[in-house]
């Protein structure tokens, strides 16, 4: 009867004019008065089209927007929009606002992984850096791009700890560690989001995967994970709850079957815990048609059952599943999902669409491309950030920097491959706007060595012809530089690999260009840790230069050439091989840690978690705490000095670990708690310090999620350095 009067009220006979402008419209009110004389207005069927998304754009005919937009419903709730510009969109949004009955402007989302289209280093890298005040900067100026360009949701953060480099998604989140993760989660969703959502250049941000994508079975996507409530919690969630907190204002549920229950009808993580015990007030959405693939998955028998599992489980809206479009409103008409939860999904969608200001602006700006994407500063950051992103992983006898040497041998298939380095993910970038490396090292080396190029060798397949070229041109050099690694396309979504290894004719090359008898560099571009036990000791220096995006040869170039001083650190572990995997630093303990070890290789890492060099050196000093023992309601202060004692000025991150012996939930051997990182310029002592709350930094978290402090004695950690803290 309330919608029937609100029907006939404002817009029976009567107009608007007549009645007044509704509240709804009324910009002075709080956006939970306009929600709800909005949500009072609306008919059961334009509150279900609210809860889909569709996608506009791409295979679309910009030149005839009005026979292209005709295909959508006016009064769909949200779009992916492929486009990068704003036109497409505007009139899509014009008969949104001008031709159905209550002006609801639709949501555009799109997937703004790293970067629009001044595409930066992909999240793996990103973590590298142990930067987060940068990474907020790159994510602030990835949302400006999309949001002048009519996108207003990103699909990111990437969120899950992935510790099976196999996956191809593990190019997407922050690596092995959950307090990694959630650091650089708040980072992005400030980033993204900044202080006003309703800002011409922020966008709303969407936590993801909810939740244990990371755990798939043997790094293959989309399959079953095995993952119990301990583990969810203490390993999985965290990232999640941080970017809550942080006010992410969107979560996109995961693919994976959690331990019998897949997480797009999971009620109790949807529910129970995101919308419950965190009190998460935005919108969740599925990821692409995962609402039908319940059928698959073994959860329902067709796409009704699908559509009424997931809407009751918390997920408020489908994304081009067509489940929800097709069968919500028969399921609300037969009473297997009730009104009150369709208004709490609305309620949801209109609340985002009310913050992010679309019912005050819903057009974007039609602003010229040169004026708003690849500006001069925006590359100018991308390359600030994939410059602390590369790790320096082996460099012996301090062949690196090459400085002197009068030729340089530059081989391998990534040479004349820019296109390759924009990596997975990469939303508008594009292959002629990336810095070839031939260009970038003949930039950055040409006025004082000669360089030689030579591709030598494919990415993949059993091309071999030129070998006996690239042999020949590293025979003419006084150094060798390999750069060898992946295409864009074999990490990321659907990116499961069996094997981690370089492909077998990398390898032969490497080894057919050692016979050139000359110091060796390898370059790697990749999109995951790589399995290096058979190469790396042919080699004199490794430099892990990940998938830069847009800056591509140029920040690398600057390495090896000395001009930039490394400061990357692994956000992930690398395994001496395949078979190694799982390795990851933050394990549990074994009952025989001398035993159970690998009999053929050493169970240890090629490149454990944060490591990385420099070419200067640091000296750490004593660590010290404010006060050797607690009650859990003190809190105190940790530091460590630590001296730049080389020639060059340096960056150093260092890691702040914790460690419970003895808990009745055991716990990892480490556990990183936070991280720091400072330039030291030569000669010079900086102080790093960790403000250690023991309720926050030494508790722990039970299986339904409740923390507890145990007294006893915990271990403060920062490389080889350990102190005993005692909590009563």
């Amino acid at each position: 009867m309330k919608t029937l009067a609100c029907l006939m009220l404002c817009c029976g006979l009567m107009s608007w004019p007549l009645c007044g402008q509704p509240r709804y419209k009324d910009a002075s009110l709080p956006v939970e008065e306009r929600v709800e004389d909005l949500l009072e207005c609306m008919t059961l069927e334009e509150k279900i089209l609210q809860l889909n998304q569709y996608t506009l754009g791409a295979s679309d005919n910009a030149n005839n927007i009005e026979e292209v937009t005709a295909r959508i419903p006016a009064g769909i709730g949200s779009l992916i929009y492929y486009e990068e510009n704003p036109e497409l969109r505007n009139g899509m949004q014009r008969r949104a606002m001008e031709q159905t009955r209550l002006g609801i402007p639709i949501l555009f989302g799109y997937d703004v992984i790293h970067g629009f289209r001044t595409v930066y280093p992909i999240s793996l890298a990103q973590a590298c850096s142990w930067n987060t005040d940068l990474v907020r900067e790159a994510c602030d100026m990835a949302a400006a791009e999309a949001r002048r360009s009519g996108v207003d949701w990103t699909f990111s953060p990437m969120i899950d700890v992935a510790r099976d480099g196999r996956w191809g998604r593990i190019s997407e989140g922050y690596g092995e560690d959950p307090y990694t993760n959630a650091a650089f989660c708040t980072a992005s969703v400030e980033g993204y989001q900044g202080s006003d959502l309703s800002s011409s250049t922020q966008v709303a941000a969407c936590l993801k995967h909810y939740v244990g994508y990371g755990a798939s079975e043997a790094g293959r996507d989309y399959v079953y994970t095995e993952i119990s409530r301990q583990t969810l919690w203490d390993t999985y969630l965290p990232p999640y709850e941080a970017g809550v907190r942080a006010g992410a204002a969107t979560v996109m549920s995961s693919f994976n079957d959690i331990s019998g229950t897949p997480a797009t009808c999971n009620a109790y993580t949807l529910s129970k815990v995101l919308k419950g015990q965190w009190g998460f007030g935005g919108l969740v959405v599925s990821d692409w048609a995962a609402v039908p693939q319940l059928i698959p998955q073994g959860a329902a028998a067709d796409r009704k059952e699908a559509a009424r599992l997931a809407v009751n489980a918390g997920l408020d809206m489908d994304m081009v599943g067509h489940c929800y479009d097709n069968y919500l409103d028969s399921l609300v008409r037969e009473g297997a999902v009730s009104e009150e939860r369709i208004d709490d999904a609305v309620r949801r969608v209109l609340t985002l669409k009310f913050r992010l200001g679309l019912f005050e602006r819903p057009y974007t700006g039609e602003v010229p491309a040169d004026q708003r994407l690849l500006l001069p500063q925006n590359r100018e950051l991308a390359e600030r950030l994939a410059e602390e992103s590369i790790v320096l992983l082996k460099n012996e006898g301090g062949l690196l920097p090459l400085q002197g040497q009068r030729t340089i041998a530059v081989l391998g298939p990534i040479v004349d491959a820019p296109g390759e380095l924009l990596g997975s993910w990469s939303g508008h970038g594009r292959g002629e706007e990336v810095c070839p490396v031939r260009d970038a090292l003949t930039e950055e080396f040409g006025g004082t060595s000669q360089v030689l190029f030579h591709a030598g060798c494919p990415f993949d397949g059993d091309d071999r012809s030129g070998f006996a070229s690239a042999l020949e041109t590293a025979r003419e050099a006084d150094v060798v530089v390999l750069f060898m690694g992946e295409r864009r396309g074999w990490s990321g979504e659907n990116g499961s690999r069996s094997c981690i290894e370089l492909p077998e004719i990398q390898e032969e090359f490497i080894v057919e260009m050692q016979k050139a008898g000359k110091p060796m560099v390898l370059v790697l571009s990749s999109g995951r840790p790589l399995a290096l036990q058979r190469v790396e000791p042919l080699c004199d220096a490794i430099v892990e230069m990940w998938q830069p995006g847009v800056p591509g040869g140029r920040p690398v170039a600057g390495v090896l050439s000395g001009r930039v001083n490394p400061s990357g650190k692994l956000s992930v572990t690398f395994p001496r091989t395949t078979g190694q995997i799982p390795v990851y630093y933050n394990r549990r303990q074994s009952s025989r840690p001398r035993q159970g070890l690998y009999q053929d290789i050493p169970s240890t890492p090629l490149y454990e978690f944060g490591h990385g060099l420099s070419y200067t050196s640091f000296e750490y000093g004593d660590l010290k705490l404010s006060r050797e023992s607690v009650t859990g309601g003190e809190t105190l202060t940790a530091e460590i000095s630590v001296t730049n004692t080389g020639e060059r000025d340096g960056a150093e991150t260092v890691h702040w670990f914790i460690s419970d012996p003895a808990c009745r939930i055991t716990r990892p051997l480490r556990e990183l708690k936070h991280f720091e990182k400072q330039v030291i310029p030569a000669g010079e002592t900086r102080v790093f310090r960790f403000g250690i709350d023991p309720a926050r930094d030494l508790s722990f978290v039970d299986s339904d999620g409740n923390r507890f402090l145990e007294p006893g004695d915990y271990y403060i950690m920062v490389k080889d350095r350990k102190v005993r803290l005692q909590v009563y």
